[in-house]
């Protein structure tokens, strides 16, 4: 794309006066590199991922609260983390981490198991086990 082309479209970005780093071409035919606030495209694919995540939070925090996971499977979405991400996190294989959804299984972790999830979510222990469904 020629550095004159390069989209200047409103995006999440110009809400905060940030613009994005692009290379562009330059009257010569050279890679340079210019300042972008924005593409209308990205802006779409970025807001309907941005709303699936929500969503899924939402649809995490309601599984917590009507007993059906743990608050781990909660705050792993809302640190927009997956399956092996985690388990890299916390030191442990991913089917262990999933057998930690389990809200019976759960309930009998100890809190030295508890302490590397709180701290792969940043937050403390007695958030973790005391979660809040308000």
């Amino acid at each position: 794309m020629e550095k004159e082309n390069v989209p200047q479209d409103k995006s999440n970005l110009t809400k905060n006066n940030v613009k994005e780093l692009l290379y562009a071409t330059d009257e010569n035919g050279n890679y340079t590199t210019t300042l972008s606030t924005g593409w209308e495209p990205k802006t779409i694919a970025l807001s309907n991922s941005i709303d699936e995540i929500n969503e899924r939070i939402a649809e995490a925090k309601q599984q917590v609260k009507n007993g059906e996971v743990s608050p781990i499977s909660y705050y792993m979405e809302l640190n927009k983390m997956d399956l092996t991400i985690l388990s890299s996190y916390v030191g442990m294989w991913k089917w262990r981490v999933k057998r930690h959804f389990k809200p019976v299984v759960f309930t009998k972790l100890s809190d030295s198991i508890l302490k590397k999830y709180a701290d792969a979510f940043s937050i403390s222990v007695s958030e973790l086990k005391n979660f809040k469904t308000d």
